[in-house]
C-alpha cells in the first residue's frame, strides 16, 4: 500500500516536486552564504560548511521547459542529457569519471522555468568540478553521433515515466496541459517523440548559444572549502568566459485567467483504478499568496489526519488515495486535488467529495488546532531540507531561480508562521473557484464510453528563429591541446559518527549515534518481525502488522493519533523488508521526546483493531494490484519466486491480493505478541540528542518491558536452482522491462563484499558495464542497473533495464553477455577502483541525515554487524582484489544459474526468445499468480 501511494505522490511532482506548540518549534537556520557578481554576470553564491569532507557544486540556467522553441517541446529536457557529454577539453565520459569514479555523484533537473546541474565530490575534488562545469558552459561539444544516442536515451525515458506507468500520462502530461491551456508552462518538460524526432542538431547548437552563458546563470557552491581560495578558482575557471552582446530571449508572459469550467475525460490501457483530478489556478512562488496555499494544503493532505484521507479514504472509502498538491512556479501555478478511487466507487463519486472539501475551505475558517499541526509539518519538513550541505545550496539556487533573491529560503518559517485561519479561507475563496476549475477523469480503455479528449497545445513564446544563429561548432581538442585538468587537493578525512551502545536489564539493546548538525532527533526500534515469519498462504502479514502498530493505540483512535504525532511536526512510521521490521520517530528536538512517547504507546499499546486491519489490508490489496501493473515490480516479484520458490524470501513482503484477504485479526495479534518484543529488539537514537538522555528516555520507556517467550526461528532458505526464463505477457504496455537474476550470499557471508563490489562494477552506477553497453552505447534504455540485496539468511543479485518492446531481447542478450565477461576476464583495478568509490561515498553521504545514519545502523545492529564498520566500511570495500571478484562472478554467473523474467508486450519479442529459450514460459499478465511458483 505504501508503495502506491508513494508513487502517486512522486507522480504529482514531475514539476521537479494535542501536542507541541508552534512556538515550540525551533527556528529554520539562517544559510550562512556570500554572493557576488563576476563582470560578465555571473552569480557566484557560496556557503562554507567545515562539518561536512564533501563539497557541491551547482550551476542554475535561467532556461527550461517553458522555454522549448515552438514545434520543440522537451528541448530544455533533450539539452539537459547533451550537457553530460563532451567538452572542448573533456572528453565524453569524463565529467562522470570526475565525479562517480571518485566516490561523488552528479545529475541535472528540467523544470518550467530553469535547469539545475549538480555534483557532489569528496571536497579534495573541488577544483576540478569548477573547471569541467566552466568547460562545458563555454565549450560544449555537440556532435550527431551524441545527439542521435541522447535523443534515443530521451525516447526511452519518456516511454518508462509517461507509457510504462499507467498514471504516468495523468500526472505527466494531462495536468499540466490542461491547466495551462494557452501557456508555455503547458508543454510538458518530456516534451513528446514527435518533437524529438523533428529536431536537428543545429538547433541544438543554437540552444546552447542562446541560453548556456554566464549572465544567465547562478553558481552555487556549498561544503567543505576555504572561501579565498574558492574565490581565486572560481576567478580562473568562470571569469574568463565571455558575455555574449546578444540578448537573451524574454519569455515572461503571463498565465491566461481561466474564464470557465472545463472537463476531460482520458483513457489509458491496463489501468488498476480510475482516477479524478480538480485543477484550480494558483499565483506564482513568490506571490504573498503562496505561504497560506501552503498551510491549506498540508490541512487537506498532509498525513493520517488530514481533510482527505480522512473524509475520502478512512471515513467513506471511496478512494485509495486523496491527496492535494501545489506547484507554483514563477509565473504562475495549480492547485490540485486528486482522488485515486477503490472498491468499484466511479470518478464521479471522487469529484463530489473532493468538491464539499473545497467548499468547506470556503465557507468555514479552518480550526486553530487544523492550523497549528499544518504550520508545525512545514516548519519541520523545513529543518529536514537543511542537513546536509547539498540541501542548503539547493535552497540557495531554487530561491534565487524563483525570486531572484538567495535568502528568499531563510524567511519560509516565519512566512508560513504568520498564516492565519483568516488567511486560509481568503485564498480558498481567492483560488479554488469553481468558474475555474479544470475536471480531469481518468479511465481504463476498456471503460471507454466516446472520444477521449484532446491534450490541449501549450503556446510557445520562444521560435525557433529567436535561438542564436552564430552558434559555434566546437570539437574535443586533440589530446596535446587540451587544457590540463587540475590535479586532486589533499584528501579530506571523512569524519565518522560516534556510536556508544548500552544494553538494558530486559536485553533491550541501546545505540545512540549524536549529531548536532540541525535540531531534529530520530529513533528507530528495530525487531527480528520480518516477512520471512509469514505463513506460507498469509504473505503481507508482517507488513500488516507493522503498518497496524503505527495505526492507533489501545487509548488512542487512528485519526487521534495521527493528528497529536503530526501536531508536533513529527514523522512517524513503520518498514518490514524480509528479515526485519522497524518503527521510527524523527522529530524536532524541543518535541522529540513526546514524539518518542508516542511511539512507545503504538509499540508497547497497539489496538491492533478489527475495523483498522480491514482498512488496511484493502488498502494493500490495492497496492499489489496496482504493483502488478508496474513493469519494475512485476519483475522482481517473479524473479523472488524464481530464485526462492515458496520458501522463505521467495514471497512479496506486500502479499498478494488472495495471501492478504486470508489474513484476519487473530493472525495479527499472534503474530504482534511473537515477534514485536525487547528480546529480539534495538532501541536506535540518531541526531541531536546526547547518549546520556537517550539511555535515560529508553529505560523510562522500556525499561520495564518484559517477556519469556523463546525467540522463533525463521523458516529455511530454499534456493531453487535455474535457470529459467519467464515472460509475463501484457498487451498494449507502453515499455517493456527485463531482468536478470541468482541467489546470492548472506549479508555476514565471506563473499559479501567481493559480491558487493562485483555488482558495482556490473550496474553500480553511470560509468558501470551495464549502463554503458545498453544506455550510452546504444540508446536503449533511460538506465540499467544492478543490486545486491542480502539478508540475514540469503540474497540476489539481479540486473535491470526498461527498454522500448521490441528490444527486449537485444537487452537480456547484452545483460548476459556482461554476466559472463565478469566470469571470462580479470577486471582492471582501474575499473575496480573507479566502481568502488561510488559505494564509499555513497554509505559516506547515507551518514550525514539522521535517517540516513538511522536506517544503516539498524541493518548492522539486525545483522550483527560491529559498530566499528561505520568506519571500517571504505577499507573492507577497497581491499576487494580482481581474484576475488572474479571468483565470485565464476561462483555465482554460470549461464546455468541465471534466471530471466521479462514483462511487456510479449508479441513484440517473443519470437527471438522463444528461437533462444524454447521452454520459456508464457504467462498473461492477467493469469500471473505469486502465490506459489511462477515457473517449473
Amino acid at each position: 500500500m505504501r508503495v502506491f501511494l508513494a508513487a502517486v505522490a512522486a507522480l504529482m511532482l514531475l514539476v521537479a516536486v494535542g501536542g507541541g506548540e508552534l512556538a515550540a518549534q525551533p527556528a529554520a537556520a539562517t544559510t550562512d552564504y556570500h554572493q557576488r557578481v563576476l563582470a560578465n554576470g555571473l552569480t557566484v553564491l557560496s556557503a562554507p560548511d567545515q562539518d561536512t569532507a564533501t563539497v557541491t557544486v551547482q550551476v542554475w540556467y535561467r532556461v527550461g521547459s517553458k522555454d522549448d522553441p515552438q514545434g520543440r517541446s522537451g528541448f530544455a529536457h533533450l539539452f539537459e542529457h547533451m550537457m553530460f557529454k563532451a567538452s572542448r577539453n573533456l572528453p565524453d565520459g569524463m565529467l562522470d569519471q570526475l565525479t562517480e569514479d571518485v566516490g561523488g555523484t552528479n545529475n541535472a533537473q528540467t523544470w518550467n522555468d530553469f535547469t539545475d546541474y549538480y555534483a557532489v565530490v569528496p571536497a579534495n575534488h573541488l577544483e576540478r568540478i569548477l573547471f569541467a562545469e566552466a568547460d562545458r558552459m563555454a565549450s560544449l561539444v555537440i556532435d550527431e553521433a551524441t545527439f542521435n544516442a541522447e535523443r534515443n536515451v530521451v525516447k526511452e525515458e519518456y516511454r518508462e515515466r509517461i507509457l510504462a506507468d499507467p498514471y504516468g500520462a495523468l500526472f505527466g502530461l494531462y495536468m499540466s496541459q490542461e491547466s495551462f491551456r494557452g501557456h508555455p508552462y503547458g508543454r510538458p518538460s518530456i516534451g513528446s517523440i514527435v518533437d524529438l524526432d523533428a529536431a536537428t542538431l543545429d538547433e541544438v547548437r543554437r540552444f546552447h548559444a542562446t541560453f548556456y552563458r554566464p549572465d544567465n546563470a547562478v553558481l552555487v557552491i556549498a561544503g567543505r572549502f576555504d572561501p579565498a581560495q574558492l574565490d581565486a578558482l572560481v576567478d580562473r575557471y568562470f571569469a574568463p568566459i565571455a558575455r555574449p552582446a546578444r540578448p537573451i530571449p524574454a519569455n515572461d508572459a503571463p498565465v491566461p485567467v481561466r474564464t470557465a469550467a472545463s472537463v476531460s475525460t482520458y483513457y489509458a490501457p491496463n489501468l488498476p483504478f480510475p482516477a479524478t483530478v480538480l485543477s484550480y489556478p494558483a499565483p506564482g512562488y513568490g506571490d504573498p499568496d503562496r505561504p497560506a496555499l501552503s498551510v491549506l494544503n498540508a490541512i487537506l493532505s498532509a498525513g493520517g489526519s488530514s481533510r482527505l484521507y480522512n473524509h475520502l479514504v478512512y471515513e467513506q472509502k471511496l478512494a485509495n488515495s486523496a491527496s492535494a498538491s501545489l506547484q507554483t512556479m514563477r509565473l504562475g501555478g495549480w492547485f490540485a486535488l486528486v482522488a485515486v478511487m477503490t472498491g468499484g466507487h466511479t470518478v464521479a463519486e471522487g469529484e463530489a467529495a473532493l468538491a464539499v472539501e473545497v467548499q468547506r475551505l470556503r465557507d468555514e475558517p479552518v480550526t486553530p488546532a487544523e492550523l497549528d499541526e499544518a504550520k508545525n509539518e512545514l516548519i519541520a519538513s523545513i529543518l529536514r531540507n537543511q542537513e546536509t550541505a547539498v540541501d542548503r545550496a539547493f535552497q540557495l539556487g531554487y530561491s534565487t531561480m524563483m525570486t531572484d533573491d538567495p535568502a528568499y529560503g531563510d524567511g519560509e518559517t516565519a512566512r508560513l508562521s504568520a498564516v492565519t485561519a483568516a488567511d486560509v479561507q481568503r485564498v480558498a475563496r481567492k483560488y479554488l473557484v469553481d468558474s475555474q476549475r479544470v475536471t480531469l477523469r481518468y479511465l481504463d480503455e476498456s471503460s471507454r464510453a466516446g472520444q477521449a479528449a484532446t491534450p490541449p497545445p501549450g503556446r510557445a513564446v520562444i521560435t525557433l528563429s529567436d535561438l542564436d544563429a552564430t552558434a559555434p561548432v566546437v570539437t574535443l581538442a586533440p589530446p596535446a591541446s587540451r587544457l590540463p585538468l587540475p590535479p586532486a587537493g589533499p584528501v579530506v578525512a571523512v569524519p565518522t559518527p560516534d556510536v556508544v551502545s548500552r544494553t538494558l536489564d530486559n536485553g533491550l539493546r541501546i545505540v545512540v549515534a549524536p549529531s548536532s548538525r540541525v535540531p531534529l532527533a530520530s529513533a528507530w526500534m528495530v525487531f527480528d518481525a520480518g516477512s520471512s515469519f509469514d505463513p506460507a498462504d498469509k504473505a503481507g502479514l508482517a507488513m500488516l502488522v507493522a503498518e497496524l502498530v503505527t495505526t492507533s493505540t489501545t487509548d488512542k483512535p487512528a485519526p487521534v493519533l495521527a493528528a497529536q504525532t503530526e501536531q508536533l511536526g513529527a514523522v512517524v512510521g513503520a518498514e518490514t523488508n524480509s528479515d526485519f521490521a522497524y518503527v521510527y520517530a524523527n522529530a524536532p528536538v524541543g518535541v522529540f521526546e513526546q514524539s518518542l512517547d508516542l511511539m512507545t504507546q503504538m509499540i508497547r499499546s497497539p489496538a491492533l483493531g478489527a475495523d483498522d486491519l480491514a482498512l488496511s489490508r484493502s488498502q494493500a490489496i490495492d497496492g499489489v494490484q496496482w504493483a502488478r501493473t508496474d513493469p519494475g515490480m512485476v519483475t522482481h516479484l517473479v524473479l523472488k519466486r524464481l530464485l526462492y520458490g515458496t520458501g522463505r524470501y521467495g514471497a512479496s513482503t506486500d502479499g498478494t491480493a488472495q495471501s492478504l484477504a486470508r489474513i484476519g485479526r487473530d493472525d495479527v495479534v499472534a503474530f504482534y505478541r511473537a515477534h514485536w518484543r525487547p528480546a529480539t529488539a534495538t532501541l536506535i537514537f540518531v541526531g541531536d540528542i546526547e547518549p546520556d538522555r537517550a539511555f535515560a528516555l529508553a529505560q523510562r520507556n522500556f525499561g520495564d518491558w518484559h517477556d519469556t517467550q523463546a525467540v522463533a526461528a525463521p523458516p529455511a532458505v530454499d534456493p531453487q536452482p535455474g535457470p529459467r526464463v519467464v515472460v509475463v505477457d501484457q498487451p498494449g504496455a507502453g515499455q517493456a522491462a527485463v531482468m536478470a537474476g541468482v541467489p546470492a550470499v548472506k549479508y555476514n557471508d565471506d563473499s559479501y563484499y567481493p559480491l558487493l563490489v562485483t555488482s558495482a562494477i556490473l550496474g553500480g552506477g553511470t560509468g558501470a558495464r551495464l549502463n554503458k553497453a545498453i544506455r550510452i552505447e546504444r540508446g536503449l534504455s533511460y538506465g540499467a542497473w544492478a543490486s545486491l540485496a542480502s539478508g540475514s539468511a540469503g540474497g540476489s543479485l539481479s540486473a535491470y533495464a526498461q527498454t522500448r518492446n521490441d528490444a527486449a531481447a537485444e537487452v537480456s542478450t547484452l545483460m548476459l553477455g556482461e554476466f559472463a565477461r565478469l566470469a571470462e576476464s580479470p577486471v582492471p583495478q582501474a575499473e575496480i577502483d573507479a566502481r568502488t568509490e561510488p559505494l564509499i561515498g555513497g554509505f559516506a553521504r547515507s551518514l550525514e541525515t539522521a535517517d540516513g545514519l538511522g536506517g544503516t545502523l539498524a541493518a548492522m545492529v539486525f545483522y550483527g554487524r560491529p559498530l566499528s564498520e561505520l568506519a571500517d566500511y571504505a577499507p573492507k570495500i577497497r581491499a576487494v582484489t580482481p581474484a576475488q571478484i572474479q571468483e565470485a562472478a565464476r561462483r555465482f554467473f554460470g549461464q546455468d544459474r541465471i534466471d530471466l523474467v521479462f514483462y511487456g508486450d510479449a508479441k513484440a519479442f517473443i519470437e527471438p526468445l522463444k528461437a533462444r529459450y524454447p521452454k520459456l514460459t508464457l504467462i498473461p499478465a492477467d493469469k500471473l499468480d505469486l502465490d506459489g511458483k511462477v515457473a517449473p
